[in-house]
């Protein structure tokens, strides 16, 4: 009789239930499963972090729908890996991370690298599992690409024994469960549909915030319908930015802290009020604000202010239910309004305090100058990965997005050093757009090496470095004797390293070299950094509000 080990019977199981995307470092006892695995047709990308690869196992959950597995060794590799689930966790993206561990008839013996390994997980992850018995490894799988995909998406975590992995069975002991089918669309029921549409009819000063969880729910049809037929002013979360394209005439994300302070109903639309939404408290936001909330998660519903009308469900099924009852009773916003004419001033005033900051070309450069180069070249379907302090801060205002799920960044953790990870996940996921992942020098530390990464799997990724010598910026020249917390080598040239790696390297400090530069680079068929200083005064437009409200 023909056996089968549990590193076939996992990786068979994984390509069964649609992964298509794997993610980790090799080692014992798990070399057999990533080998397996690239038999069944399941693209495997070696890192030289976990942290990265764990990243970008969830980036392709976001991508997809369908969660990406990092693959990593036991202890310190499945604890690097944790940094994964908790990003996973906090931004409701559904990710597997499949951990060896020691085998287990070893357990209490101080065997090698042995950890609490399911106890360090669980606090992050919706499953966690040490499966029992080789021949019941698919009920397993199943079982973690299910939960993580249906209700709130989030992660699971697989701890897999060396001698579950090596050992074999007898392949008719093996039943594989078929394909965990998509998640089911649940809708709201229609009295709250009906009571949503009338509290907006009431409102003065009416606000649509789309969040992430549309881009995730594949709502983009859906929405921009709904924007459109009511003819009300949206902004985006940082993530939902693309759901509706970025420069539709209903957006007023050049206006977002004017509107969130002067609304009196905001519609949220799979985003949520926490920090990123100020908590939507004052003096950020109208305390007075009446709430609509649509979300996956009941649990979600008042957090931090009271919801007037709560939608739970999928928002693509639900907007689709606003949609429908609009047809039915047709309103919309009118477009001459005292809050219209509030919103388009504070457009174009904001507009005209950044005008000149586009335009400088002072040497060093600022970061609205760079970033306005790099938004006039980057093809409109592109995905962006970006990250840093200011880099992602003005870069999210600054970079266009057209379609839904084209950005990539910190995030609801704030996580830092996601950016290479997540370009790599970008570029797995679609082999034939432009990936551009844009950082920090200080977020460009984290991932760093996962450019060989790119480079070794021929991924289109462009990578480039805003360089500001530091953590918020670091000194022009360094002081042996006293070194600035936050400080990094003045004038580093990390762009050598694309050299090293078969790629092209850049290095940039004047305006007239940056657009020539960048077009090279995109073009290149291979991995490029192009490394960029800037100013180390830098920094935003005046903001009324500090970073984050207290």
């Amino acid at each position: 009789m023909a056996t089968i080990t549990g590193a076939q019977i996992v990786a068979r199981a994984l390509k069964q239930q649609g992964v298509e995307h794997m993610f980790g470092i090799v080692g014992i006892p798990v070399i057999p499963i990533a080998a397996a695995a690239q038999r069944e047709g399941i693209k495997f990308y070696g890192f030289h972090n976990e942290q990265s690869a764990s990243y970008a196992a969830g980036a392709v959950g976001y991508l997809t729908g369908r969660p990406g597995v990092c693959l990593a060794v036991s202890g310190p590799g499945m604890i690097h890996g944790i940094a994964g689930l908790a990003n996973a966790w906090s931004n409701n993206w559904p990710m597997i991370l499949i951990g060896g561990a020691n085998d287990s008839y070893q357990n209490g013996q101080g065997a090698f690298q042995e950890a609490p390994q399911i106890e360090s997980a669980r606090p992050y992850v919706k499953y966690a599992a040490r499966p029992d018995s080789i021949a019941r490894l698919p009920f397993y799988v199943e079982q973690a690409v299910r939960t993580t995909i249906y209700g709130r998406p989030g992660a699971a975590y697989l701890d897999l024994p060396g001698d579950i992995i090596s050992g074999s069975v007898d392949e008719a002991e093996v039943t594989y469960p078929g394909r965990c089918p998509e998640p089911p669309r649940t809708l709201a029921p229609e009295e709250n549909i009906k009571a949503a549409l009338a509290a907006l009819k009431t409102a003065e000063r009416p606000l649509v915030i789309v969040g992430k969880g549309a881009a995730y729910s594949r709502a983009e049809d859906e929405v921009r319908k709904f924007v459109e037929t009511t003819g009300l002013p949206y902004l985006a979360s940082p993530m939902g930015k693309g759901v509706i394209p970025d420069d539709h005439p209903q957006s007023i994300a050049a206006a977002r802290s004017f509107a969130l302070q002067n609304t009196d109903l905001v519609v949220l639309m799979g985003a949520r009020m926490n920090w990123m939404m100020h908590f939507g408290q004052p003096p950020r936001w109208n305390e007075k604000v009446r709430v609509i909330q649509m979300d996956i998660s009941a649990e979600e519903i008042g957090t931090n202010v009271p919801t007037e009308v709560a939608l739970v469900g999928d928002a693509k099924a639900i907007t689709a239910q606003l949609n429908a009852e609009l047809e039915k009773n047709p309103w919309s916003y009118p477009s001459e309004t005292t809050w219209w004419t509030g919103l388009q001033s504070k457009i174009a005033a904001n507009a005209a305090t950044v005008e000149p900051m586009f335009n400088d070309d002072s040497v060093p450069m600022g970061y609205y100058r760079v970033l306005r180069d790099i938004r006039d070249l980057i093809p409109k379907d592109a995905i962006i990965s970006n990250e840093g302090a200011s880099t992602m801060d003005i870069g999210r205002t600054v970079l266009p997005n057209y379609f839904a799920r084209t950005r990539l960044d910190a995030a609801t953790f704030g996580t830092m050093g996601v950016g290479a990870g997540q370009a790599i996940a970008a570029a797995s996921v679609h082999p034939d757009r432009k990936i551009i992942c844009v950082q920090g020098d200080s977020a460009f530390g984290f991932g760093g090496m996962e450019v060989e990464t790119a480079a070794r799997y021929g991924l289109n990724i462009t990578f480039v470095i805003i360089n500001n010598n530091g953590i918020g910026g670091g000194p022009d020249e360094l002081d042996p004797a006293h070194i600035p917390p936050g400080a990094y080598t003045p004038q580093a040239h990390y762009e050598k390293m694309a050299d090293v790696y078969g790629g092209k390297g850049y290095f940039v400090t004047t305006p007239d070299q940056l657009k020539p530069v960048l077009e090279e680079a995109m073009a290149q068929p291979k991995p490029a950094i192009v490394n960029i200083m800037i100013s180390n005064k830098s920094g935003r437009k005046p903001q009324e509000f500090g970073w984050l409200t207290r």
